[in-house]
């Protein structure tokens, strides 16, 4: 049990001590503090040991997997992040040039987000940053913040609404949250079968949907997606035969099967296949789906990653723009 906050003594304070608590708070999580500072794990808490004793607190308390700040901990972060930041620009200003940049940005999304996106990201590279190379990863989550936070992927493109909704809340609360995130566009999916299929030429009902063979495009390879949540609110189900993990994979299979899948309404468009297959409305509401880009608050944000995100956004405005899909009955 800590003492109440006792007066501290700056001038004998460790301020290394400091920059430790900070990675702690930003990761919650000794190990992934240890890993970002390359430090071992016994010198992070040891550190965080020091510093509870100076100050008096217990800064953060275990529930479980989590550890959870101190009320005296959550204040004293706004300080000591804003302090470090402003510091760490007045050393080490991040002049970044994009003319003369040589570096590589990693994105992650799924491959109809990167058939939107991506062509359009790679002209403005071309034109502004030639030196910079660009590495696209497949996501394989609705909720890429760990691959975030671990720094294998500098910005996460796609639908995360559970992850959304999460930040929103805890942002709503005052609680210190370490990622943001910013609206590229919203977009519909759509059902899609090939051009012969049995029921390409006719209106296709909720019952008629729900008896039909469906393909899945699942990044998890779990059988049951978003769709199943909207007609399970229905009370109906559907009966799905396979999953795949790529947009592009599903489209192909449709075009030689009498399956049907589901896919975004733009992706069609860009990708080229829409002359192959036959698109309908899906007789159901679902929900829109709103493509966002997602980042970590590392330490420091460089500008160079706020330069990316211009560029994704841009580029995302120029693919809107030029592929406007045509209508769907």
């Amino acid at each position: 049990m800590m003492n109440k906050p006792k007066t501290i003594n700056f001038r004998t304070l460790d301020l290394n001590l400091l920059r430790v608590f900070d990675e702690v708070m930003t990761e919650r999580s000794l190990t992934r503090a240890a890993q970002k500072l390359s430090l071992t794990q016994p010198a992070i808490s040891n550190a965080m040991r020091r510093l509870r004793e100076t100050l008096g607190d217990e800064l953060l308390k275990r529930n479980g997997q989590v550890l959870e700040p101190t009320p005296r901990a959550q204040s004293l972060w706004l300080v000591v992040r804003e302090s470090l930041k402003q510091l760490q620009e007045t050393l080490d200003p991040d002049q970044f040039d994009a003319p003369s940049a040589v570096t590589t940005f990693i994105l992650a999304m799924a491959d109809a987000t990167a058939a939107e996106i991506i062509p359009a990201l790679l002209e403005i590279l071309e034109q502004e940053a030639p030196g910079v190379t660009l590495r696209v990863v497949p996501l394989t989550t609705r909720d890429p913040r760990e691959l975030l936070r671990l720094e294998m992927a500098d910005i996460a493109v796609g639908y995360f609404p559970a992850v959304i909704a999460d930040l929103t809340s805890r942002a709503q609360s005052g609680d210190i949250i370490s990622f943001e995130h910013e609206r590229l566009f919203n977009g519909e999916y759509v059902c899609v079968m090939r051009k012969d299929h049995p029921f390409a030429d006719k209106e296709l009902s909720l019952d008629e949907y729900c008896a039909c063979r469906h393909l899945l495009v699942s990044f998890s390879g779990r059988p049951f997606g978003f769709i199943d949540e909207s007609l399970a609110a229905l009370g109906k189900t559907r009966r799905v035969v396979g999953t795949v993990n790529q947009f592009s994979t599903a489209g192909r299979v449709v075009m030689q099967t009498n399956l049907l899948t589901v896919l975004p309404r733009h992706f069609v468009s860009v990708a080229g296949i829409e002359s192959q297959l036959c698109i309908k409305k899906l007789p159901f509401d679902s929900p829109i789906v709103h493509v966002d880009m997602l980042w970590h608050h590392h330490s420091f944000t460089p500008k160079a990653q706020l330069w990316l995100r211009s560029c994704v956004a841009r580029a995302a405005e120029i693919s809107m723009r030029t592929h406007l899909p045509k209508q769907v009955n």
